[in-house]
């Protein structure tokens, strides 16, 4: 088994040193705009999608300079999807990672331009990135707006997240819901590192599930610890998807199903990708650490 809190830390500090390089200082203007954004995306944060990205990339041989500019620009577009979900609009939360959100922190309207700016600078970071060649860049920019945007992504997920509140939501519908608007992201930053490695076709394929897999079992594992874990212990406040009547799997599939469902996903994970022999071990480690965590 590897030694994933190392991986995980190291990881972690790389994506942060090249974040603090690629975004703007505090003291650049507009100030206040750079001060929300740093808040927002140095607040903390198990990086877990740019930990897949160098996961996945690392599996297929791919180099840390090859890999953590994307890494980064995933991060930045999972921030801005964290500050717009946190508004009063939609989510409307006070605290994230501990700490208040961006717009308590900064107003609802630099918390709009902070999330539209981090999207913006994402796809630059990617279209400059001197570490991969055109066609690489074209295919991870064209394959992460697609995993960000509609239909099939993050936003059209979110939004028939907010169609189904407070509706009943058959079974099918809650997995489309989340494969989309947690697991599309989740999906990009695993296909992200193989294309990086330039892995064949069959493999990015197995990628792909192993990711589709993955991105649904963190989130029945997110849903559960919803329910179960203090605000002090998430860092965001507790309960917020049961006091909102959102549909999850708990709420559709009751507590003790959904933990079931989890070892089942798990199990097909490791199946996924069995084929791909020892160097898959990194890989279902992530998954098993998505399955046993509190937070």
């Amino acid at each position: 088994m590897h030694d994933l809190q190392k991986f995980f830390a190291d990881t972690a500090r790389l994506v942060e040193e090249e974040l603090d390089r690629l975004i703007p200082s505090e003291d650049r203007g507009p100030t206040t705009l750079h001060k929300a954004i740093r808040w927002s995306v140095f607040g903390g944060g198990k990086r877990f999608r740019p930990i897949l990205v160098f996961a996945v990339g690392q599996t297929f041989g791919a180099d840390d300079r090859s890999l953590v500019r994307t890494a980064a620009a995933i991060e930045m577009i999972h921030t801005y999807s964290l500050i717009h979900d946190d508004l009063p609009s939609m989510d409307d939360d006070d605290l994230r990672r501990g700490r208040a959100t961006c717009h308590k922190k900064f107003g609802e309207a630099t918390a709009i331009l902070s999330g539209d700016a981090l999207q913006a600078l994402a796809f630059k970071t990617i279209a400059e990135d001197d570490a991969l060649d055109s066609n690489t860049r074209i295919r991870l920019i064209t394959h992460i707006a697609s995993a960000a945007g509609t239909p099939d992504g993050m936003v059209g997920g979110q939004q028939m997240d907010l169609d189904a509140e407070g509706k009943d939501v058959s079974r099918s519908g809650v997995e489309s819901i989340h494969r989309n608007k947690t697991g599309a992201l989740i999906r990009a930053s695993a296909v992200s590192g193989a294309v990086i490695a330039n892995a064949n076709q069959k493999d990015v394929r197995r990628i792909e599930q192993y990711a589709d897999d993955l991105g649904l079992l963190f989130q029945i594992t997110d849903d559960m610890i919803d329910v179960c874990q203090t605000s002090e212990a998430l860092g965001k406040t507790a309960g917020k998807d049961v006091a909102a009547n959102k549909a999850t799997y708990p709420s559709v599939y009751g507590l003790r199903a959904a933990s079931r469902m989890a070892g089942e996903l798990l199990a097909k994970i490791e199946s996924d990708i069995a084929d791909l022999g020892g160097t898959n071990s990194l890989l279902v480690d992530i998954a098993r650490f998505v399955l046993e965590r509190e937070s």
